[in-house]
């Protein structure tokens, strides 16, 4: 049985319809989708990604928005980053501090969290980390997903400079991912990576 690590983007949980879409279309596959929540704190949280990544030692990483950043870090792996938003503390310093509802359940039952300083410096902090470190082996591994309306992230220019365009694909849609995108567009590139 080969195994994804979704990793869900900002203010989501691992309970993201996004995973139970992908679930149901790999069902018969015979690909297992794993989805954590990812912690609040930036910086546990890569930790933690890169702790549960080693233990689950996934065939594919598919990380959106917040989780393509993290995805992107993640070396090692192969890698779909879909809309990654490598400039959180830019887009949280705009949209403002503050508390902020959970946009799924967790499974720590918390359902609210806090935007603060700490918070946008801890980003800053992990930001530092993208494009770091990369080997060739790296660079053929990652695919990057942009939606061509996206009204939120914009970072294109980021992963071409890195990546090229061997790997970037550009789909009919917006920054979040709908059940017609991840079987039309998604889908067959999880197949072409894990040779489904």
């Amino acid at each position: 049985m080969k195994k994804i690590l979704y990793i869900h983007g900002f203010g989501s949980a691992g309970s993201t319809g996004t995973a139970t879409i992908m679930r149901n279309l790999l069902y018969e596959k015979d690909v297992r989708v794993v989805s954590p929540d990812v912690p609040v704190s930036p910086l546990e949280a890569l930790q933690f990604l890169k702790d549960f990544a080693e233990q689950e030692q996934p065939d594919l990483i598919i990380g959106t928005s917040m989780g393509g950043m993290y995805a992107e870090q993640l070396r090692g792996y192969k890698r779909i980053l879909v809309n990654p938003s490598f400039h959180m503390a830019r887009l949280l310093t705009f949209r403002g501090l503050g508390n902020y509802d959970f946009q799924n359940k967790r499974a720590d039952g918390a359902t609210r969290f806090k935007v603060d300083k700490q918070m946008i410096a801890e980003f800053k902090e992990v930001e530092k980390l993208s494009f770091k470190g990369l080997t060739p082996e790296d660079k053929k591994n990652v695919y990057g997903m942009f939606g061509r309306n996206d009204p939120t992230v914009h970072t294109q220019d980021d992963f071409t400079k890195v990546y090229g365009k061997e790997h970037f694909v550009v789909f009919e849609g917006e920054h979040r991912l709908n059940d017609k995108i991840l079987k039309h567009d998604v889908l067959p590139i999880i197949e072409e990576i894990l040779v489904l």
